[in-house]
């Protein structure tokens, strides 16, 4: 009889168990053995609070109920994230997860372009308004995961990883080791054939995920996969993060992930049913460790009335991504693949992607595998520049004028690829042709609500005029105005659905 295909994950946290849990779930302990493996002496990461969308089909596949993971994880509702004063002093919009009102169906973007009398995020899509309510995307009534507007979670990362570990063993049968990875075997070509623990033995797998963070156990310690280094395009290298309880119970929950630029970076604040997780994302070049605590604890004094609860905890950033993320039959995933600012949540989201196109994709034949790690190869480093150039957006169009801002509008620190897209919109908006990658995590309306939430100036030549009459545009700019106040009455709160 042939030997059971096996898997074996180094790494918990969040992207070692969701990428058990998305293997597990897909293929089953009948079809392939999964083994997990991590040190109990290694803390997890933890300030990945923030997630994208497509988190939702993730734990609906790992079936996941989610009154479950709200309960189990202080989780809330996040809709999207609120950028203040990042074009500007005083100035604010809203990045929200629902695409514009008939995206794909009718040029509402090419309309608003024509009379921009109101902002575009609230011109174009009604969730901006629920975010400024503080309104849940969803009633009582709505079926799990599913919402009136689009919506992601915010969490405490910790918890997480505890509640997926515990699923993923009892519910997916994944095979749990708490223990130190001390070495491995490798054939003479390279592949891995078994990893030595201290207390386990040897562990023989068919494919390995590497998922032990800045570690790198794998890619980087075996194999020595470099990194790409992108600090020269996204200037912040520190982070301080703290947790800061509510001031009462039933204080408002935040609906988004609010991002407030500061002198040299910007400072996150993430509402959960029981806290905020805040941070401020920095440049050391532009501000030094002791001005950055003070940034840090004069916001948290101006927004909580209170003072820093306790020291911050330090992060470091080393913005880039792996040269190779699958190499022979080890792939990396998560922070061991590469790590970038928590902007966006683009981290949690990269994992899901990553951990699916290998379900997606799973072979055990060699000659199969080595094919499809150099097309994993291909896309995901694809997926890192686009990422890159979208969170790079988000800081080439301020018109701050501190040191830290001025860096980042040199057009030495913008990607030519950037470049070229911002050239091509100074006459028509994003569209699906700019991104011919259909494996990417940011699509062209995300473009459009920073692009235009920072102000860029598109004046549209004629042959990219709408197409459509000013009464239809009328009417359409109608209905979301409509629905923003429709939804903001009969909507709850997002402390409403504090479990």
């Amino acid at each position: 009889m042939a030997k059971q295909p096996a898997i074996v994950i180094v790494g918990g946290g969040t992207a070692g168990w969701l990428t058990a849990g998305l293997l597990a779930s897909r293929f089953g302990p009948e079809l392939v053995e999964i083994t997990l493996v991590e040190s109990p002496g290694v803390p997890i990461l933890g300030v990945g609070e923030g997630t994208w969308p497509t988190i939702r089909q993730t734990l609906r596949e790992m079936g996941v109920h989610e009154e479950d993971f709200l309960k189990a994880c202080d989780a809330t509702f996040k809709q999207g994230s609120r950028f203040v004063g990042w074009r500007k002093e005083g100035h604010r919009y809203t990045h929200p997860f629902t695409l514009p009102h008939s995206f794909g169906e009718a040029d509402l973007t090419a309309a608003w372009l024509a009379t921009q009398d109101t902002p575009f995020d609230e011109a174009v899509c009604f969730q901006t308004a629920l975010c400024e309510l503080g309104r849940a995307p969803k009633s009582r009534h709505s079926p799990e995961y599913d919402g009136l507007g689009n919506y992601a979670y915010h969490f405490d990362a910790g918890k997480v990883a505890s509640f997926l570990k515990d699923h993923c063993i009892a519910r997916l049968g994944v095979r749990h080791i708490p223990d130190d990875i001390t070495g491995c075997t490798q054939a003479e070509d390279g592949t891995i054939l078994s990893v030595q623990t201290t207390h386990h033995g040897d562990l023989t797998a068919g494919l390995f995920v590497d998922c032990s963070g800045q570690h790198g156990v794998l890619i980087d310690r075996i194999f020595h996969v470099p990194l790409v280094n992108c600090r020269d395009v996204l200037l912040v290298d520190k982070a301080l993060a703290i947790q800061v309880p509510y001031p009462a119970p039933d204080a408002p929950i935040a609906s988004v992930t609010q991002a407030s630029a500061q002198a040299a970076g910007w400072i996150w604040d993430i509402g959960l049913t029981t806290r905020r997780g805040i941070g401020y994302v920095y440049s050391s070049a532009y501000a030094s460790a002791d001005e950055a605590h003070a940034t840090l604890a004069a916001y948290v004094r101006a927004t909580s009335g209170q003072d820093l609860p306790a020291s911050p905890r330090e992060i470091a950033i080393n913005a880039g991504y792996r040269e190779k993320f699958w190499v022979h039959n080890c792939v990396a995933v998560g922070v061991s693949s590469g790590f970038v600012e928590p902007l966006e949540a683009s981290s949690i989201a990269m994992i899901e992607l990553s951990a699916r196109h290998i379900a997606d994709h799973l072979t055990f034949d060699p000659q199969a595998m080595a094919i499809e790690a150099q097309r994993f190869n291909t896309k995901l480093g694809q997926v890192w520049r686009d990422a890159i150039d979208f969170l790079k957006l988000h800081y080439a169009l301020s018109e701050r004028t501190e040191p830290f801002w001025q860096a980042n509008r040199d057009p030495a620190s913008i990607p030519q690829s950037l470049a070229d897209n911002l050239r091509l919109w100074r006459e028509r908006a994003p569209h699906s042709g700019d991104f011919p990658q259909s494996f990417q995590l940011f699509g062209p309306a995300s473009y459009q609500y920073i692009l235009y939430g920072m102000g860029y100036a598109t004046r549209l030549a004629p042959h990219h005029g709408h197409g459509m009459s000013a009464q239809e545009a009328q009417r359409l700019f109608g209905e979301v105005r409509d629905m923003a106040r429709n939804l903001g009455r009969s909507l709850g709160t997002n402390r409403d659905f504090a479990l």
